[in-house]
């Protein structure tokens, strides 16, 4: 905690005044970082007209982000013990959000019950950490051009259905 003060510039009795010991610090830094992408990205993927568009804009701000170097500051933070229950309910409720959004378009968009519009939502959304992790094996633009156009085709095909049960998948 003292060389948190001596670098803010403040003693370190006024940090002990906002967060009573380095893990509440740790869960602040955490939470500020964790908002600020979730809002900048919320903004940037609202402003697309498509699913598409919302998809495509996602994973490159999430590519951006991990450009960045955000997601290094993430990681650290959790390394460090900044991911505590209340952090993870926090990031849940933003996971749920963002499914909603992407739902309700899919469901305006391809027509899709809600049900499995979400679920195809869920579903999709969730490579996203598997491609971001693709991407940091190989930082390249082509490799970015390459996962983006995979995974809008995953994306394509993930919502391309009528709705029935696949007969070949039948038990």
């Amino acid at each position: 905690m003292e060389s948190v003060a001596e670098r803010a510039g403040v003693s370190r009795p006024l940090v002990y005044k906002h967060f009573a010991n380095r893990s509440e610090l740790l869960a602040a830094a955490y939470r500020r970082e964790a908002m600020a992408l979730h809002d900048e990205l919320t903004v940037e993927v609202a402003a697309e007209t498509t699913l598409i568009g919302m998809y495509r804009t996602l994973v490159r701000g999430a590519l951006r982000a991990t450009e960045d170097r955000r997601d290094g500051v993430f990681a650290a933070l959790r390394s460090a013990g900044a991911r505590n229950r209340e952090l993870r309910h926090e990031q849940r409720l933003r996971d749920v959000a963002t499914v909603r959004a992407f739902a309700a378009q899919a469901v305006r968009e391809y027509g899709l019950a809600r049900g499995e519009a979400t679920a195809a939502s869920v579903l999709l959304l969730g490579a996203l950490d598997p491609l971001v992790a693709q991407w940091r094996l190989r930082p390249t633009a082509a490799n970015a051009a390459l996962l983006e156009d995979i995974f809008i085709r995953m994306v394509r095909s993930g919502y391309a259905f009528d709705g029935r049960p696949d007969p070949g998948g039948a038990r």
